[in-house]
């Protein structure tokens, strides 16, 4: 898939890498404040504990962490994705 660097949608300062599919770009630090909100539930906690730069490099990460936020619960698709994702980024 061809990729491309844009402008965030939202501070219009920094370039992310967007493809094609990505409709509404942001940024890692604009997401920051969603992203460093606490959570309580212990499996969850311990899922999203990884390193802040797997975060600032993959918009997929922080959109599943963001929807658990939000939401408070996620399918089993996303937590499987999201667990596979994290593993392909730490064979890298």
């Amino acid at each position: 898939m061809a990729k491309y660097k844009q402008l965030c949608s939202r501070c219009k300062k920094n370039y992310v890498p967007a493809s094609w599919r990505d409709r509404y770009i942001q940024c890692h630090d604009c997401q920051k404040k969603e992203l460093s909100t606490e959570i309580e539930d212990k499996e969850f906690k311990k899922m999203f504990d990884i390193p802040e730069e797997f975060y600032k490099e993959n918009s997929f990460l922080r959109s599943i962490k963001i929807k658990y936020i939000r939401f408070k619960s996620l399918t089993e698709r996303q937590i499987e994705a999201f667990k596979e994702t994290v593993k392909k980024r730490k064979e890298n």
